[in-house]
């Protein structure tokens, strides 16, 4: 090496020992930490990790509705989401996120959740001077009458008895009923699933709009067609009583 070069890197070594004694000895430096699950307060961190499973990436739909749709945020208040994203739905698959509900999230981080999503994807205007069904119904529905609001507005895609046809998913199917509220099936019937092609409540027959009372009727038949024992090949009194036979031929030939 030479007299030079072995001058400059001898001046270059005290800078760099006194900028290694800035930083303590095993110590992380600034902004190194993990931060705590419980403090994370960035939306699009919370809904990722808490909602997309169900309700799709920036809310477009999933296996649940799109939190995202804007004729769905636009009937339904912030109160009432904060509710559902602490409480969850009883009976459902929506679970409680709220710490005094057992969940995981803060009421601070629930608050980012439920703000993030009017903020982030509401369209204010979006209906258009429409007069939509109220988010909750207001009065009792009649079985009878949702059977033939049924056939009128939802038939020529889920089929007579809602089966399903290769325009709509099985809309009676048991297990699905088994897995969503009135409110659920009340919340699709008005907001469309514009994930799936299925429109609000405003496009299924040109021109005809369905009123507040013919969407409180159809959710009273699809809710009167749910079963006691949803996904079971056959009624659980016939599966006993399958099984008693069974007992009785088996003790049977053990004598």
């Amino acid at each position: 090496m030479s007299r030079i070069a072995y001058l400059c890197a001898f001046a270059v070594l005290p800078l760099v020992l006194l900028s290694a004694c800035g930083i303590p000895n095993g110590q992380p430096q600034k902004g190194s930490e993990p931060v705590a699950p419980n403090q994370v307060l960035d939306f699009g961190t919370l809904y990722a990790q808490n909602c997309s499973a169900c309700h799709g990436a920036e809310g477009r739909g999933g296996a649940s509705i799109a939190l995202g749709n804007p004729v769905y945020l636009e009937i339904v208040s912030e109160n009432a989401v904060h509710n559902v994203v602490a409480n969850g739905i009883h009976g459902t698959s929506m679970p409680a996120f709220a710490q005094s509900a057992g969940g995981l999230l803060t009421d601070e981080q629930i608050n980012v959740i439920t703000v993030g999503m009017f903020s982030r994807w509401g369209r204010k205007g979006i209906l258009d001077g429409a007069n939509p069904p109220s988010y909750a119904a207001k009065t009792t529905g009649d079985v009878a009458r949702g059977e033939i609001t049924f056939g009128t507005y939802c038939a020529s895609c889920h089929g007579t008895e809602g089966h399903g046809r290769s325009k709509g998913s099985a809309i009676s199917n048991d297990s699905f009923l088994a897995l969503v509220s009135d409110q659920g099936l009340r919340t699709i019937a008005i907001t469309g699933r514009p994930d799936l092609g299925a429109p609000d409540w405003r496009g299924n027959v040109p021109g005809k709009p369905m009123s507040e009372q013919e969407i409180t009727d159809v959710v009273a038949w699809l809710a009167s067609r749910r079963v006691q024992s949803p996904g079971q090949p056959y009624p659980a009194s016939t599966f006993a009583q399958h099984h008693d036979t069974e007992h009785h031929h088996s003790e049977h030939l053990e004598k």
